[in-house]
């Protein structure tokens, strides 16, 4: 698997990733479009130039035609993935997700009215997982989705960033401790230089988020939009209420520094949080999962959580057990009390680590502060 789940590139295939990149291509005296691999491109306005070319291997996946055009196409060699009715998403997408789109008007409109809402409604429609345009759907989406991270990872406002994982409980409460101390971390990572990247959601996973949006600002509007935030606790009992005063928060302050967000509908349940500049939501959870361990290269802190953190500690803890020395990255929980008694899994990590190469990049600490200070290099103390 490569890092985003976007399907392997082979060096007989070329991604044509824009109707401008394929007018170059033309223009550079292409006669054949074997292995080109065309993505929601609105190629109305070129029949001539598609009737010309030998398509024989090219696959085109949601891109729209003149009349005629996809006929004579599919006639001649070209595989074509048709745009699918019924379903309330592009599964052909070629960008990632904003809070925008998943929450567009939800000043004025519920949250069960946002696209968000309407794609988890479809996700768990009766029949939805014996469904093969349901099932295809889903599969296609999330290799665009893929694609569409690796572009933003390799060409976009995330290019090349040191990324740090922020891992953490969805029951953070806005108001506590526990979210302050998350938001504060997401600041001083982004202060660092790191780009931030969770799970999408809320609780610990929206504070790192929001801390890292807000990084760019005085102390004093940060701790000002934390406190705003705190009118809302929490996303239950209304959802609505919940992402109104984040996007207050984002509309008063619409200039943040770039984060990562990586959730899923599998937990739609649990909303996306609005402070990811970036999100990347995927239908498989366990595709989701994989690839945000994968992509912190810079590491990845634990924050107090039950047990979706302590899965996530492991699923990571296995990667690097099993992992080649140059790919181990480090492991910092954060709360001592918390990962030694009330959910112990540092005894447990630190008896799988004994002996392998992971052993120097496992850390507890008890601070923020400290974590910071692993991630960077200079150790907790």
């Amino acid at each position: 698997m490569n890092r985003t789940a976007a399907l392997n590139p082979s060096p007989r295939t070329l991604d044509v990733n824009s109707v401008v990149h394929f007018d170059r291509l033309v223009s550079a005296g292409a006669g054949s479009m074997n292995g080109w691999h065309a993505q929601s491109l609105d190629l109305r306005g070129h029949a001539r130039t598609l009737k010309a070319l030998d398509p024989q291997g090219a696959i085109f996946l949601g891109c729209t035609f003149d009349d005629g055009v996809e006929e004579s196409l599919r006639r001649r060699g070209a595989l074509i993935f048709p745009k699918l009715q019924g379903i309330p998403f592009d599964p052909y997408r070629g960008r990632l997700y904003t809070a925008a789109e998943l929450y567009e008007d939800i000043s004025s409109t519920d949250y069960e009215s946002t696209l968000d809402a309407q794609v988890y409604q479809w996700s768990i429609l009766p029949g939805q997982r014996a469904s093969l345009d349901a099932t295809l759907a889903a599969a296609l989406h999330d290799h665009a989705i893929g694609a569409a991270l690796d572009d933003v990872l390799d060409h976009g406002a995330l290019a090349k960033a040191k990324l740090v994982g922020v891992m953490g409980g969805h029951a953070a409460q806005r108001g506590t401790t526990e979210f302050a101390e998350a938001a504060r971390l997401g600041r001083l990572l982004a202060q660092a230089g790191f780009a931030v990247a969770t799970g999408g959601g809320p609780g610990a996973m929206e504070a790192a988020n929001m801390g890292a949006y807000l990084s760019g600002l005085p102390d004093a509007d940060s701790t000002a939009a934390v406190e705003q935030l705190a009118a809302v606790p929490g996303f239950r009992p209304s959802v609505s209420a919940w992402a109104r005063q984040a996007a207050a928060v984002v509309e008063r302050y619409p200039e943040g520094t770039p984060t990562l967000g990586i959730p899923t509908w599998f937990y739609g349940h649990e909303p996306p949080n609005l402070f990811a500049t970036h999100i990347a939501k995927y239908f498989a959870n366990a595709v989701r999962e994989a690839i945000l361990l994968e992509l912190c290269n810079g590491g990845i802190v634990f924050l107090p959580g039950a047990a979706g953190t302590v899965q996530e500690i492991f699923q990571d803890a296995c990667e690097n057990y099993y992992g080649a020395p140059q790919t181990i990255t480090p492991m910092v929980l954060v709360g001592r009390e918390h990962w030694e008694r009330t959910f112990p899994a540092w005894p447990m990590l630190q008896s799988l680590a004994a002996g392998k190469p992971m052993e120097d990049k496992i850390f507890l600490v008890d601070t923020v502060e400290e974590a910071l200070a692993v991630v960077s290099g200079r150790g907790p103390g």
